[in-house]
């Protein structure tokens, strides 16, 4: 693969003496220029998966010089293999090479392999340096950038990990051509988010550009990179450990997650699930008089031209949404914060809807 500067961007993430840059174009896998700048020392293990290993493993050592120590683990694919067991498993692979705290980890495939891989970076001899190099476009546009990792627990999603930011975030454009319509569907949900939270504006153009987006439009899709990837580097500048604004990225998340949860993860794709919550918070900002039933009509549009699911699964009772939507890492004192939309474009944490409101919405939104 080969890369042209002329179709290059490169936006930064501002967090001081750990800024880092965001490069998005295509054929930037092969490229050494854009990989050896950001290589703490020699060693180098590349952490993947076994159905992005044989697309694009080969592309990513083409951009490492000879002269380095590579080594690679590859991991079963999927939302189910994101645990502490396969962390270890990285952990075993750095140890038994003999690799010390000036390695690097590159973590080359979705969101589960950049979660799993900045843990272990994070947590190895306490700290490694790492690189984020995804491949499907929900990762390229949300979970690559602003240094969230960590593991799943059979009693909740993503509730064992670190914020550890990454010395650069790789977005080679051209890995989303192999990308199946189901997780490309599940990228577009993370992307009609950042329209929905922070810029109406965005939101108008997705609407417009749903089907070139679908059609996997070269040129369009990278708007919408980066695009999104501008937002949430704003919001993680200015929030880095989700104290305050940087919880507006969780729009339908709490819905979601419980989903997962209670699905088992794997059965429902992330970005399927968010669509779902987005829906459901949409739905109860309007309950709530904050977004008239146009605006909610706007967004079910949104996410059915993006093919994502507009109901919850049909054995998920309102009581199973509440006993995991307690578990959401957002909660304070026993509080429930949702994070919901005042208008579109502009979302807000909110933490008084009424008791009987919630358990209305979730027992009268429509199931599959």
């Amino acid at each position: 693969m080969t890369s042209s500067d002329d179709a290059l961007t490169t936006l930064p993430v501002s967090l001081g003496e750990r800024s880092y840059p965001i490069h998005i174009g295509p054929g930037l896998l092969g490229d050494p220029q854009w990989l050896a700048p950001h290589l703490a020392g020699r060693q180098v293990m590349v952490v993947t998966n076994d159905r992005v290993a044989p697309l694009y493993l080969e592309a990513l050592k083409q951009g490492l010089s000879d002269d380095l120590d590579v080594r690679e683990v590859i991991l079963p694919d999927g939302e189910a293999t994101k645990s502490l067991a396969s962390v270890e498993r990285i952990w075993d692979a750095l140890l038994a090479a003999g690799f010390n705290r000036r390695c690097t980890l590159i973590a080359l495939g979705g969101g589960v392999i950049g979660d799993m891989a900045g843990y272990a970076a994070a947590s190895y001899q306490r700290g490694v340096a790492f690189i984020q190099v995804p491949t499907t476009l929900l990762a390229q546009v949300d979970s690559s950038v602003g240094g969230k990792t960590g593991v799943n627990h059979p009693r909740g999603k993503n509730m064992i990990g670190a914020f550890w930011q990454p010395r650069a975030v790789l977005i080679d454009t051209e890995t989303l051509t192999t990308l199946p319509p189901r997780e490309l569907s599940a990228g577009l949900a993370e992307v009609i988010k950042y329209g929905l939270i922070r810029d109406s504006d965005f939101l108008a153009w997705l609407e417009a550009s749903m089907a070139m987006l679908r059609g996997l439009d070269t040129a369009t899709l990278t708007l919408a990179i980066e695009r999104s990837c501008r937002l949430k580097a704003e919001i993680v500048a200015e929030d880095e450990t989700e104290q305050n604004v940087r919880a507006l990225l969780n729009l339908g998340h709490t819905f979601g997650h419980a989903i997962e949860t209670h699905q088992g993860y794997g059965q429902w794709l992330h970005g399927e699930a968010v669509g779902a919550g987005m829906l459901m918070a949409s739905e109860l900002s309007h309950r709530l008089g904050w977004l008239d039933a146009s605006d909610v009509a706007r967004v079910r549009h949104l996410l059915e031209a993006a093919d994502l699911p507009l109901a919850a699964p049909g054995d998920m009772r309102a009581e199973d949404f509440l006993a995991l939507m307690r578990l959401d890492k957002k909660n304070l004192d026993d509080r429930l914060r949702l994070i919901l939309l005042r208008r579109l474009g502009d979302a807000c944490v909110h933490e008084a809807t009424p008791p009987e409101m919630l358990v209305r919405l979730l027992e009268e939104f429509p199931r599959a």
